[in-house]
């Protein structure tokens, strides 16, 4: 295993994968320069949320400056095959940077910091009525939000704002619900621009007082050696069973989904041992490729960290940080349960060994080299336990990790380490930033218009609609109308946000879908907790979901799997992860905090949940104490459902078509 990952290139890898690292190929002499500038970004980011005192728009205009400005130097106007082979050179270019490239990062930086330097008191009065310059400043913001966002993530969430902003503007002439009274340009930018409700709104202040301190720690964690210790603790639990590879990659995946908020990133850093490892031991290409994606998909809702949506949910829900970890805590158990189970009964049917002696990394080594790593996550946790905001607890989890870095006794963290940290830190927020201020936009447009309550509207009417047809149906006609419509409705919102999160990060997804899906949500009567997970959850599904799956594409490029096959298999996989949201929907205690809480129902909800997930493990796999039939799959995943959406009544009918299976197994085996 350890041969593996010395042929690996994390950073190649994840650039050829991942849009948001697909940064260009630069000359020596501007590198230095944009590499002093991201460390620029990071000091001043930890200065001003751990120790100074910035007003708040300005800090999401020095924020937006440094990340708009940064990408059109790092991001090429179109990406191309030798952007990391060679430096470019051509007509009006210095250092493989286009001269316009430059112009643009002027501007940006112009625009972005233009209206938070003006004086409170003159800003106050440019709300509703702003001047021209003011209006020229917006437009050159918007327009450069746009390209920097199709820049680094892709095409899909500029076009999205384009649609809205049309929206916007020509609003008397949308279609039924949607009809309303538009807007002027003046009108859009005053609203966009210069009040906090667009691109300098929740969006962009979540990712710079808090996503962009977590990144970091992230950084740096892995840099003082908790990836590894997280790499040889989960070798040391599970590799000796059967398939013990795949395991190794399911509880790495989640150990290292506490300080990774990335699924690509997550995946090539384990993938890189436990892939070839698993080939190795009988898995075939695109199972093992398959494991390593759906399991690293999990990081995103693996406390403590969950990625940049946690701290959205923060800002919008209005509750301390450590609710929503509490919230997250057992459907991430669920997620890697589910996995765990299919990985054991496809290890069971093709006879695969565990690691040997030999493979297995020295418990007493890891400890010794590698014990002090996990003292800075403990220090992030305990602060976020104890009631602290989130940048507070990141700031003191950076500190512990640059001074456990200097004081270890090996491998120990040098100067230059903690430069390149730092760049690495800042450079891995342009992305996520670029799209979070492009989201700005969005939720900009549905604050103007409306167009949130409208779309909840068209939901639960197409919802009713279709709950009509089937509502005659056996035995479908059991069913209230009520309870059919949301249903319908959250299927119809499943469907749309893996579909958006097939071309959009996963937070931008889930800050758009939460704007527009909400409202139907609320008027369902679903907690406002829930409704945020729902969609968080499905968001994060995208990444293991074909056509684009791109977890599942970088883990294809490592096992050199059939791409597509080896996304299907991740799909099934993580076919739990689609069931959870649903579950926690009709039963809202495992959550843990909502106002619905009740322990009994607690209970009933997990041991019935768990047994549902296990049963769709067996239906899927086709394998139980033997390999199954396909009438007995069939009957298996059709009992699974009784229990995925559990309570007593459901339980009992789920036992009475489970129960024969089970002693058909049995008396065959035998």
């Amino acid at each position: 295993m350890e041969n593996s990952k010395k042929n690996i290139n994390f950073e190649a890898e994840e650039q050829k994968y991942d849009p948001q690292l697909s940064f260009r190929k630069i000359g020596p002499e501007i590198s230095i320069v944009i590499t002093t500038l991201l460390v620029s970004m990071s000091i001043y980011h930890f200065w001003a949320s751990g120790f100074g005192l910035v007003r708040e728009v300005l800090h999401r205009g020095i924020h937006i400056s440094f990340v708009i400005g940064l990408v059109f130097l790092l991001f090429s106007w179109k990406r191309k095959k030798n952007d990391f082979e060679k430096n470019n050179s051509s007509f009006l270019n210095f250092q493989n940077i286009d001269f316009i490239d430059y112009v643009f990062a002027f501007l940006a930086v112009s625009s972005a910091l233009y209206l938070p330097l003006l004086p409170p008191e003159v800003l106050a009065q440019r709300v509703g009525n702003p001047q021209k310059i003011d209006v020229f400043m917006g437009s050159i913001l918007i327009i450069l939000t746009l390209e920097a966002a199709r820049r680094s993530v892709g095409a899909t969430l500029p076009l999205i704002s384009i649609i809205f902003i049309l929206f916007a503007i020509f609003g008397p002439y949308a279609p039924g619900a949607l009809k309303h009274g538009g807007t002027s340009w003046l009108g859009f930018v005053n609203h966009i621009y210069i009040t906090n409700q667009g691109v300098y709104g929740i969006a962009v202040g979540v990712m710079a007082q808090y996503v962009f301190l977590f990144i970091l720690f992230g950084v740096l964690a892995t840099k003082v050696g908790l990836g590894k210790l997280f790499i040889d603790l989960s070798m040391l639990i599970a590799g000796k069973f059967s398939g013990g590879p795949a395991k190794v990659a399911i509880f790495s995946s989640a150990f290292m989904g506490t300080i990774s908020g990335s699924s690509i990133a997550n995946t090539v850093t384990t993938g890189s041992l436990t892939i070839p490892a698993m080939k190795k031991v009988g898995y075939p290409s695109h199972f093992s490729g398959a494991v390593e994606a759906a399991s690293s998909t999990g990081g995103q809702i693996t406390p403590p960290i969950l990625g940049a949506a946690a701290f959205i949910m923060v800002e919008y829900l209005e509750i301390p940080l450590r609710d929503i970890l509490a919230a997250a805590l057992i459907p991430a158990l669920l997620h890697y349960f589910g996995i765990f189970i299919m990985v054991h009964l496809e290890a069971k049917k093709l006879g695969l060994r565990g690691l040997t002696q030999e493979e297995m990394p020295n418990l007493t080594k890891v400890i010794k080299d590698n014990w002090l790593s996990i003292l800075p996550l403990i220090i992030l946790v305990y602060f976020i336990l104890s009631g602290r905001t989130p940048d507070f607890a990141a700031i003191y989890g950076i500190i512990s990790c640059i001074t456990i870095g200097f004081i270890k006794p090996r491998n120990k963290l040098s100067l230059k380490d903690l430069w390149n940290c730092l760049a690495s830190g800042a450079k891995n927020t342009l992305a996520v930033g670029a799209a979070a201020t492009c989201v700005g936009i969005i939720v900009g447009v549905v604050t103007l218009t409306g167009v949130g309550f409208r779309l909840g509207f068209v939901v639960i009417q197409t919802a009713g609609d279709i709950s009509n047809f089937f509502s005659n149906i056996w035995p479908i006609s059991f069913f209230s109308f009520e309870d059919l419509r949301l249903f319908f409705s959250l299927v119809l919102i499943a469907i749309s946000c893996i579909i958006m999160g097939a071309g959009i990060p996963t937070t931008a997804t889930y800050i758009i879908l939460v704007a527009v899906a909400a409202p139907a949500l609320a008027q369902l009567g679903i907690e406002p907790l829930v409704a945020h997970f729902f969609v968080f959850y499905y968001g994060v599904l995208a990444d293991i979901t074909p056509p684009v799956a791109l977890a599942a594409y970088a883990a294809s490029g490592i096992a050199k799997s059939n791409p597509f096959k080896t996304g299907n298999t991740a799909f099934r996989l993580g076919i739990a992860k689609a069931l959870v949201p649903f579950v926690f929907v009709y039963s809202p205690s495992l959550l843990l905090i909502t106002g619905e809480f009740q322990t009994n129902q607690l209970i009933i909800t997990l041991v019935g949940t768990l047994i549902g997930i296990a049963l769709i493990g067996i239906a899927f796999s086709g394998y139980w104490f033997r390999p199954l039939s396909k009438y007995e799959q069939i009957l298996i995943g059709i009992g699974s459902l009784f229990f995925v959406a559990p309570g007593t009544g459901s339980m009992i009918i789920g036992l009475i078509i489970i129960l024969p299976m089970l002693f058909l197994q049995f008396f065959k085996k035998n």
